[in-house]
C-alpha cells in the first residue's frame, strides 16, 4: 500500500478504507463460506491462502524494494482484522506472516532480506516464528535450545512449541542460545531455518480450542545444520530482536482480536433482529440492547487502542511497548467479553455449531493468551509505568 503515511492516530485515510473495502470483499465472498468447515474438519484454509495470494494480502507488510505490498502497520492491521472478522484461523496467514519475517526485517543484512523476503512477497512462501519452549514461554530467556558453531555453520538442538502455521510455512524464525556460559539474555541469537534442513521435524498437530485450522506444531532440531549467513542480525543480539519483534506484532493479534469480536457483533445484532419472543423481536427488548450497546461500546475502544498503537509501530515510537502491550491486552479480554455476550443473546441456538458465535467464542481465548499472555502485558505495561 502506497500513499500518505502520516496519519491521525484516530482516524484512517482514504487509502486505508479503500483497503480495507478490498479486503472485506475478499473475506466475506472467498474465505467466509469455508471458515465452519476449515474450523469442523481442522484443515488448512488453503482457499483462503489462495485468494490471499491472488489479491497480495497474504503478507502486505513486506516492503516494495522485496516485491511487497509495502503496506504500513495499520493497512496490515485492517487486513488482520478483516480476514479475523470472517476466519480467524485464515487471519493467521497475514499476522504469522509478519511475525516469522519480522526480525528479518528488523535485524537482517540486505542479503538475507532479498534471500527471504522476496520469496514470501510472492506468495511462494509462508513463514513462521520459533520462540517458546515446553519450560520457556514467558520466561523465554530460560530457553534450552542450543546452536554450536562448527566451523562456519551451526548446528541446532532441541525443540520449539506452540509453533503457529509448523507444518505449512517453509521458513522459520528459529531462537537458540549460542552462549551457554554467556550473560543471561545476551547469549541467545535468530537464525533462519529452512523447512529442507535435515534434522529438522515437527511434532503432531495440536488439539486446540480454537484457530483449529492454523496448524500448531512443535519443532524439533537434530543437529540441524544452519549456514552461517543464516544468523539474523550480530551473535547475541536474538533476544532483544524477538523482543522487540513482539512489540511490533503483539498489535496484529489486538487487530485479529477486534475482528473476531466484530463478527459475532454483527452476527448477533442480524439474529436478534429476526428472532421473535413474546409477540415482537428480542431487539426490542431494552435488555438486548443494553448488551449490544456494551459489545459495541467496548469493541470500538478495543479498535481505536489497536489503531493507535498501530501508527506507533509504523513509526516506532519509544512507548510502543506500552501500547503494544495495551491493544494487545484490551482487545483480547474484549474478544472474550464480546463472542461470549454473543453466545448468550443467541441463546441455546449460540451453543451450536449451526451458528458461528460458538466457533469465534473459542478462537477469541487464543488472543489473550499468544504472544505473550494478558498477565505478562501486565507486568511489561506496569514496569514500563514505574520506570
Amino acid at each position: 500500500m502506497t500513499g500518505n503515511r502520516d496519519f491521525d492516530l484516530f482516524k484512517t485515510t482514504d487509502d486505508h478504507e479503500e483497503l480495507r473495502a478490498a479486503i472485506r470483499a475478499i473475506s466475506e465472498h472467498q474465505i467466509a463460506p469455508h471458515a465452519a468447515k476449515v474450523d469442523h474438519d481442522k484443515v488448512f484454509p488453503q482457499e483462503a491462502l489462495d485468494a490471499l495470494v491472488a489479491s497480495d494480502f497474504h503478507a502486505p507488510h513486506v516492503p516494495e524494494e522485496y516485491g511487497g505490498m509495502g503496506a504500513d502497520a495499520l493497512a496490515t492491521c485492517i487486513v488482520i482484522e478483516e480476514v479475523a472478522r470472517a476466519c480467524a484461523s485464515s487471519s493467521l496467514i497475514p499476522a504469522v506472516n509478519k511475525l516469522g519475517s519480522m526480525p528479518v526485517i528488523l535485524g537482517g543484512d540486505e542479503e538475507i532480506k532479498k534471500k527471504y523476503l522476496a520469496p514470501l512477497a510472492k506468495g511462494d512462501v509462508m513463514f513462521s516464528y520459533g520462540l517458546s519452549e515446553r519450560e520457556a514461554g514467558s520466561d523465554t530467556a530460560s530457553m534450552k535450545t542450543r546452536a554450536t558453531r562448527d566451523g562456519d555453520d551451526w548446528i541446532l538442538n532441541g525443540q520449539k512449541s506452540w509453533i503457529t502455521n509448523a507444518g505449512v510455512s517453509e521458513y522459520y524464525t528459529v531462537l537458540a542460545v549460542t552462549d551457554p556460559e554467556g550473560p543471561r539474555g545476551r547469549n541467545i541469537s535468530a537464525f533462519v531455518v529452512e523447512k529442507s534442513d535435515e534434522g529438522f521435524t515437527y511434532g503432531e498437530p495440536e488439539r486446540k480450542l480454537g484457530i483449529k485450522g492454523s496448524p500448531t506444531r512443535e519443532l524439533f532440531f537434530d543437529n540441524c545444520r544452519i549456514p552461517g549467513d543464516r544468523m539474523i542480525g550480530p551473535e547475541g543480539t536474538g533476544l532483544k530482536l524477538a523482543l522487540r519483534t513482539l512489540d511490533h506484532t503483539r498489535v496484529t493479534i489486538g487487530a485479529q482480536a477486534v475482528g473476531i469480536a466484530q463478527g459475532a457483533l454483527d452476527y448477533a445484532i442480524g439474529y436478534v433482529k429476526e428472532r421473535k419472543q413474546f409477540g415482537k423481536a428480542i431487539a426490542d427488548f431494552q435488555a438486548i440492547q443494553f448488551m449490544l450497546a456494551d459489545m459495541a461500546m467496548e469493541l470500538e475502544a478495543a479498535r481505536q487502542m489497536v489503531y493507535v498503537a498501530a501508527s506507533k509501530s509504523e513509526r516506532d515510537d519509544p512507548d510502543l511497548g506500552f501500547f503494544g502491550a495495551a491493544a494487545k491486552c484490551f482487545a483480547g479480554d474484549v474478544a472474550m467479553k464480546v463472542t461470549t455476550d454473543a453466545v448468550q443473546l443467541l441463546g441455546g441456538a449460540g451453543y451450536v455449531e449451526d451458528h458461528p458465535v460458538e466457533r469465534m467464542m473459542r478462537d477469541a481465548k487464543i488472543t489473550q493468551i499468544y504472544e505473550g499472555t494478558n498477565q505478562i502485558q501486565r507486568l511489561v505495561m506496569g514496569r514500563m509505568l514505574v520506570k
